[in-house]
């Protein structure tokens, strides 16, 4: 049976609309409500994400081994390698210039709607900083958001962390103090793949 190129054109305008339609209800359900949360997160509506900073599922060239977390600084990409040349692609936030991690480190320890006391640096670079001195409180004004996965070095915490946010509008942008920041959703997701004494390779330009 013979197709003809109108009939095939039709077809493949029907596959490339499927594929569309498949990767935006994926997208939905990645961003979707969290009610179960210890403090409950609703959806984000896709609109308020850039498509190339959503999570998915991408191919991936690099030679490390599955289970390591690369931060591509300048991209503002993050990967975690699943392996079989396949890698989870989130967008992030990042340092100001001079203020980022680079090199390699190692997932220390893990929290859940952690807590914050700002660095000392972080109180002299901007004196506001003082008023949290004595710590805040994990929730929906902390600034680590819902999880944080701590960058240890040689068995030292580097004060540097890979966490999410009460600033969604920062991902894809060079303005945190140094750390790695996420969208909840995808700090959640993160966390649940990622163990303690996992390898975190940061890629600076």
């Amino acid at each position: 049976m013979s197709l003809s190129r109108r009939g095939f054109l039709a077809g493949a305008a029907v596959f490339v609309a499927g594929c569309t339609n498949a990767e935006y209800q994926t997208a939905r359900l990645n961003y979707a409500a969290l009610p179960d949360e210890r403090f409950p997160l609703a959806s984000v509506p896709l609109a308020e994400i850039d498509p190339e900073l959503r999570r998915q599922e991408v191919a991936y060239d690099g030679n490390e081994p599955a289970g390591t977390v690369v931060v591509d600084t300048p991209a503002r990409r993050l990967y975690y390698v699943m392996g079989d040349g396949r890698a989870m692609r989130y967008g992030i936030g990042v340092g100001r210039e001079g203020l980022a991690l680079r090199g390699d480190a190692r997932v220390g320890r893990k929290a859940q709607w952690p807590s914050w006391t700002p660095t000392g640096n972080m109180i002299r670079r901007d004196p506001r900083n003082r008023q949290f001195a004595s710590g805040v409180p994990g929730g929906p004004n902390n600034p680590l958001g819902a999880r944080a996965l701590y960058l240890y070095r040689g068995g030292r915490d580097t004060m540097f962390r890979i966490h999410g946010t009460n600033q969604p509008s920062s991902i894809g942008h060079a303005m945190s103090s140094g750390c790695v920041r996420m969208l909840n959703h995808d700090v959640i997701d993160l966390y649940e793949r990622v163990p303690v004494g996992a390898k975190v390779n940061v890629i600076q330009a």
